[in-house]
């Protein structure tokens, strides 16, 4: 790999890692597409080496929300529980079908994800989602999210939250594998509207789950040898320097801002592979 390769390959990390930080999705929804794109790499080893991405940018991620007490360790380790077998799969499923089931899959789900988002956002419908309804996460005697508490007036609440947190764990793990960018870029908006969870703790916990469940999508991704190392390395390097920036970015930028941030980039990266 050439001096220019590698520097537009560190770029794009820490664009990807910044962004991805911030949005709780990790970078590997900006770098897959990049290593498609403008690498004209295969799908499967742009999955492998976009893998590893993601849980460089998840781990140094983690360690910066982790100070600003923003993760919801509960949630994020039974998230990531159901994850787990879903990570084995996700790679399996990629042996069966790849190629332009890959691209077609990939940009459906960006492209349908980022429409729902961006329209839940217009102004005259933007809404507060903070925890005064539904199941939310409140410490004691904090109202701003952080802690590891899960308050509810009904236990009932409690069980129902606590039990769809698993299979989703399961498909977000599918995914993960299968399109090698995490799966933050789902995670993240159905805590947000399905189970209420504040913004900034969503993309917190996200990032902390991704961390966990990567891991063994990773492994499996080095298994099947599904990886450009060189990519990985600058790539790498690039996502670690933007996780740091955007976990500071990410203190200053409301809510919404974050969930249009992902809406939009989510859309144009969909469009772009429908027309890769």
């Amino acid at each position: 790999m050439d001096l220019t390769t590698g520097f537009l390959l560190l770029l794009i990390g820490i664009l990807a890692g910044g962004y991805g930080t911030i949005v709780g999705a990790g970078g590997g929804f900006i770098f897959v597409p990049a290593l498609l794109l403008l690498f004209k790499m295969e799908p499967a080893i742009a999955a492998g080496s976009g893998l590893i991405i993601v849980l460089i940018n998840s781990l140094s991620g983690v360690v910066g929300y982790a100070k600003q007490e923003k993760i919801q360790y509960r949630t994020g380790l039974t998230l990531a529980i159901g994850a787990l077998p879903g990570s084995f799969l996700g790679v399996w499923l990629l042996q069966l079908y790849s190629s332009s089931y890959f691209y077609v899959i990939f940009a459906t789900l960006l492209v349908g994800l980022g429409i729902f988002l961006f329209t839940k956002n217009l102004p005259d419908k933007l809404k507060r989602h903070q925890p005064s309804d539904g199941y939310a996460y409140i410490a004691a005697g904090d109202s701003s999210g952080n802690g590891d508490t899960l308050y509810t007036g009904d236990n009932e609440d409690v069980s129902l939250f606590e039990k769809w947190l698993i299979p989703l764990g399961l498909v977000i793990g599918i995914l993960s594998s299968y399109l090698g960018i995490g799966g933050g870029w789902l995670l993240v908006p159905i805590l947000i509207y399905v189970f209420k969870v504040p913004t900034h703790n969503a993309a917190a916990t996200s990032i902390f789950s991704l961390c966990l469940y990567s891991t063994i999508g990773v492994i499996a991704q080095l298994f099947y040898g599904h990886v450009d190392w060189p990519a990985v390395i600058f790539g790498g390097i690039g996502v670690i320097v933007g996780s740091q920036i955007g976990v500071l970015l990410s203190q200053k930028i409301p809510g919404k801002v974050i969930i249009q941030m992902l809406s939009v980039l989510l859309i144009f990266i969909g469009v772009r592979m429908y027309f890769s």
